[in-house]
């Protein structure tokens, strides 16, 4: 299922700012950084995913570009919770831990980025389920817990403090308004997606990538 009979339209490979919405001279200076991390990332853990050519994508969670930005030449369908007018191909308005329309293994491939951070905790397995329903293999990136920057706030180990004193502390940060983002442990990702890969800043594990190849039975090895 297809939203909004949209036809596909072509896009460049280029990402909208990573920091694009959030304040300061701080998210200026991270968000083309953050940017080439991303496609570095992209360029060495996609590939793992072996999607057949014509193969569907599903992007859950794709936000004004998503992958499009990085693959123009795929057949992906965008999902998100709001709806995204700006988005350049098919989409679907929908919550996957509700949800999704579409039929069991109707995609090859679900592609899902920095976004089941965002997912509440008592929804990750519902959500997780959907991406597994609808598609053969899957691609689920997330960033680090153990990381000591917290991505979204750009603020030294904010993920780590309380509720009551991350709210305090995330008006010094970059991401504006305050939003209940709780990153996951490598042991929290694999229960949902199986085995976990790391992308280093150094020494330092930046984030998991959990990827099940398409047509393979079960998620390639550590």
């Amino acid at each position: 299922m297809q939203g909004g009979g949209r036809q596909r339209t072509d896009t460049s490979r280029q990402q909208p700012p990573v920091y694009g919405t959030a304040r300061g001279r701080l998210s200026r200076l991270a968000s083309p950084l953050a940017g080439r991390a991303r496609e570095r990332r992209h360029a060495r853990f996609f590939a793992l995913a072996a999607l057949p050519p014509q193969g569907r994508v599903l992007d859950v969670g794709c936000g004004a570009l998503g992958l499009r930005g990085l693959e123009p030449q795929l057949d992906i369908t965008g999902v998100d919770v709001v709806e995204r007018p700006e988005y350049p191909g098919p989409f679907v308005r929908a919550d996957a831990a509700d949800g999704l329309p579409f039929g069991d293994g109707e995609f090859e491939l679900a592609y899902c980025s920095s976004v089941i951070e965002h997912v509440p905790r008592g929804r990750r397995a519902a959500f997780a389920a959907e991406l597994k329903r609808v598609a053969r293999g899957w691609y689920v990136q997330t960033p680090a817990y153990s990381f000591p920057i917290e991505p979204h706030s750009l603020l030294p180990g904010a993920q780590w403090l309380p509720l009551r004193a991350r709210r305090a502390y995330w008006r010094f940060g970059a991401a504006g308004d305050y939003e209940q983002i709780e990153l996951l442990r490598r042991a929290e990702l694999e229960a949902l997606f199986g085995p976990a890969r790391a992308e280093r800043f150094g020494p330092l594990v930046k984030s998991w990538v959990c990827v099940r190849p398409v047509g393979v039975g079960a998620s390639v090895s550590r």
